[in-house]
């Protein structure tokens, strides 16, 4: 005698008669305009996974809803600032909050992948090397800099650029000056006439 008896869920019978739900199935079936954006979300989705899709369509969202505004009307007659911040402060509090929450960790969707010793030595290799190119910019730009400083004379150097200002300056001074004498000078003369 058995110590249970195993008795099936009803749904388990109607499920393996139906097979098993396929997304086309949950496709809708409504205007064209419905369709095409089923089709845009599932391929999005396809291509780019669930969490990146959502960070995706989090983006487009706070983007064109600032665009959606200023098409609408809402402009100011003030001139545009260099940088402009559209959308509603409260929407984009809430989506850098999201973004904050769920960062995704890489290491950790590579280690499910290719297990965790292995995502975490390619992690330290990746690191390691983004480290070595941002070293990499900073010196070559450095060493350009020099070149063209010293070698070529094509770009001056800090205190030779900060001594010709000074020069400028003390020369916009002795003009002015000198404009003012002559404006006395002139004065005098008309005077004296």
């Amino acid at each position: 005698m058995a110590i249970y008896q195993h008795i099936r869920h009803p749904r388990i019978a109607s499920r393996l008669a139906d097979g098993p739900v396929k997304v086309t199935d949950l496709l809708p079936r409504g205007t064209a305009v419905t369709r095409f954006n089923t089709s845009v979300a599932l391929l999005v989705t396809r291509v780019v996974g669930s969490m990146w899709c959502a960070y995706a369509f989090a983006l487009f969202d706070l983007l064109t809803e600032g665009a959606a505004r200023t098409a609408a009307g809402a402009t100011s007659s003030r001139p545009r600032p260099t940088t402009r911040i559209l959308g509603d402060a409260e929407v984009a509090a809430r989506y850098r909050e999201l973004f904050t929450l769920a960062r995704p960790d890489l290491e950790e969707e590579l280690s499910r992948l290719i297990g965790d010793l292995p995502a975490r030595r390619l992690s330290l290799a990746a690191q390691g090397a983004l480290g070595w190119v941002k070293k990499l910019g900073r010196t070559a730009g450095e060493n350009l800099a020099e070149y063209l400083q010293e070698e070529s004379r094509d770009l001056a150097a800090k205190p030779e650029v900060e001594e010709f200002v000074q020069g400028v300056d003390r020369l916009r001074d002795t003009a002015d000056r000198v404009e003012a004498r002559l404006a006395r000078i002139e004065q005098r003369l008309k005077g004296a006439i």
